[in-house]
């Protein structure tokens, strides 16, 4: 299943907010593009405009409008993914009715005063449908591993009726996800909607797959510099961000074939790794590919480094996994 997802990411110290697009699969995940966000007050500033090097038939946009413009450039260029993923922002009816329009499917966080229609009832609250999920029908599922063991939430889906179906388009199968943190008893809140009916496992591995854009946001303001370019023109930054999110993307691509090509075991023995990360592998392509004028690093030592600190990680990850299942079955 293939997943893209939806971001803003903003640079304080410049005031600078951009939308960004990550594609995510089953093999890897990696920026594919970007769009700068202009306020509606700054977009209206012809001084500013021109100081900045802004054509003049870029208008304002909102963020969900610039989602939509790269959703549609990614469609255009042949991506053709399972589903769109996004965040509270990107929750309203015209672009998930625009999502739709392009033959994708959705799982979008939503606020708590978002209101939906169920079937046979009015309109309502988001919240109220709490009261309608029996004690039976929640259920526990695995989202991901952490550094400290197994992601555990519980969850319940809900029918609602689909209140962004385009002309000319089928109802297909709009539901609200739930998800409760099994501690805690936080609630978060999602809408999905597949032409084909589907199972709330796949329905919350859609959700969940949300977590990658993060690692793609650390990666490419890490290795790749993503947020440190000290630019403030129109043309500047767009350049900018377009060698950092390719840098990151060669990483991204060079960290699937070392993957692929090693197949550390995943077991707990001495010898056992991480899989590599673009951080690592940027570490090491410094030593063995990007010689600089003076080379003060053995190879064979930066390669010893790699993979002791590699071991020293899955040794402190299985730690982890195995503290928090103890924990988990002497709570339950």
């Amino acid at each position: 299943m293939t997943v893209i997802q939806l971001r803003a990411l903003g640079g304080i110290g410049l005031c600078q907010v951009a939308v960004h697009l990550s594609y995510v699969s089953a093999d890897g995940h990696a920026l594919i593009d970007r769009r700068l966000y202009l306020g509606g007050d700054w977009a209206a500033d012809d001084e500013r405009r021109t100081l900045a090097g802004v054509p003049d038939e870029t208008a304002f946009a909102t963020k969900p409008q610039l989602a939509g413009d790269m959703l549609e450039a990614a469609h255009n260029s042949g991506i053709r993914a399972a589903r769109v993923a996004a965040d509270e922002v990107y929750g309203g009816r015209e672009l998930r009715a625009r999502v739709r329009t392009l033959g994708y499917g959705y799982a979008i966080a939503v606020p708590t005063s978002h209101r939906v229609t169920t079937p046979g009832g009015g309109k309502t609250k988001i919240t109220t449908l709490l009261d309608q999920v029996p004690k039976r029908a929640w259920t526990r599922l695995r989202t991901g591993n952490g550094t400290k063991g197994e992601r555990l939430y519980d969850w319940a889906m809900i029918e609602v009726n689909a209140d962004d179906t385009p002309p000319g388009h089928p109802d297909g199968h709009s539901h609200v996800l739930i998800r409760r943190h099994r501690r805690t008893g936080t609630v978060s809140f999602y809408r999905t909607w597949h032409p084909d009916p589907q199972p709330i496992s796949m329905l919350v591995s859609a959700v969940c797959r949300r977590r990658r854009v993060e690692e793609d946001f650390q990666q490419a303001k890490g290795p790749a510099h993503l947020d440190t370019g000290q630019v403030t023109c129109w043309t500047s930054w767009h350049r900018w961000s377009l060698m950092s999110i390719l840098a990151y993307t060669l990483l991204a691509v060079g960290t699937l074939q070392e993957r692929q090509r090693t197949h550390p075991a995943d077991t707990d023995d001495d010898l056992a790794m991480v899989p590599v990360s673009p951080r690592e592998l940027l570490t090491l392509l410094r030593v063995f590919a990007l010689p600089r004028p003076r080379q003060d690093t053995d190879p064979a030592h930066a390669l010893g480094w790699s993979n002791w600190r590699r071991r020293h990680q899955h040794r402190a990850t299985a730690c982890h996994r195995r503290w928090n299942e103890i924990t988990a079955t002497a709570t339950t």
